[in-house]
């Protein structure tokens, strides 16, 4: 798997809602925040959801309170369940099916977050022993998309999980380290090591945060305008209402469109090549 190929594959885990039963607005359990303004338990469909699996209040969705459903994405997952795992068998047209489909769904999207990081991580420059390690996986859990419901719900996600993140972890290391020895006067990548940081609200405004470990962190409503961000690790941050006005996160890593869509940017904000900008950036 050449890196071309990887960068194609990971550019594709795009939703299709067309193609999906509303898994994302019936299978998921919604709590009232500030991103839902109700109450909804998992495998109970959403008030606003349609007969044809459309969203009722779509294009308000912001407006009304529903944030939290224009920051979901699950990269396809949800078309894959709904016309692969199912064969195109809707939940409300066969409801014996309907408990299962809602249980596998969470699997599938969790699935589809692996391939995305692996894929990502793919299109770059690493060392030949890391890809091949990585192109490994990428085919393992393309394996695992194609099993039936059983199986899906009888995988075990952990062990997949714990051996991928052990080979982010070190091709994150190595391209930030490339990255820190290409700066002047720099050289420990430990110096760089910002993971679970609790920076909620921080004014960062302008700095050149280039290969930072942001692994875990708290940055809700951090203000990074014009913030040098490459080669930076975001995996699992939270960046709820960050201020990414101006950034460059071209090469910024392990970045996801829901982290994306809820965070704050606008025309002038660089984005890695497979995250879309935002409709509500404006």
């Amino acid at each position: 798997m050449n890196s071309e190929i990887a960068k194609n594959i990971r550019k594709s885990l795009i939703a299709d809602c067309t193609e999906c039963f509303g898994l994302c607005c019936t299978a998921l359990n919604i709590v009232a925040s500030s991103d839902f303004p109700m109450n909804k338990p998992a495998g109970t469909p959403c008030i606003h959801l349609q007969s044809d699996y459309r969203c009722q209040t779509h294009s308000q969705l912001r407006d009304k309170g529903f944030k939290g459903c224009t920051v979901f994405d699950c990269l396809g997952a949800g078309q894959i369940v709904s016309q692969v795992t199912f064969n195109g068998q809707s939940w409300r047209e066969n409801p014996d099916i309907g408990a299962k489909m809602f249980d596998v769904f969470p699997i599938m999207e969790q699935i589809y977050e692996m391939i995305a990081y692996a894929t990502e991580v793919l299109s770059y420059d690493i060392p030949d022993d890391l890809g091949s390690k990585l192109e490994k996986q990428v085919v393992a859990l393309q394996d695992v998309t194609k099993l039936d419901a059983d199986d899906l719900l009888a995988i075990d996600l952990i062990m997949y999980r714990f051996s991928l993140n052990e080979l982010l972890t070190s091709a994150s290391d190595w391209i930030r380290g490339n990255t820190i020895a290409n700066m002047s006067g720099v050289q420990n990548i430990k110096a760089f090591d910002r993971a679970r940081v609790n920076w909620m609200g921080k004014n960062l405004k302008g700095k050149d945060l280039r290969a930072m470990d942001f692994r875990g962190a708290y940055l809700i409503a951090a203000d990074m305008r014009n913030t040098d961000l490459r080669a930076v690790s975001f995996i699992g941050a939270d960046l709820r209402d960050v201020d990414f006005r101006g950034a460059n996160l071209s090469t910024s890593m392990f970045l996801t469109q829901m982290q994306i869509n809820s965070a704050k940017g606008d025309a002038k904000t660089i984005l890695p090549f497979y995250i879309q900008r935002p409709s509500h950036w404006g």
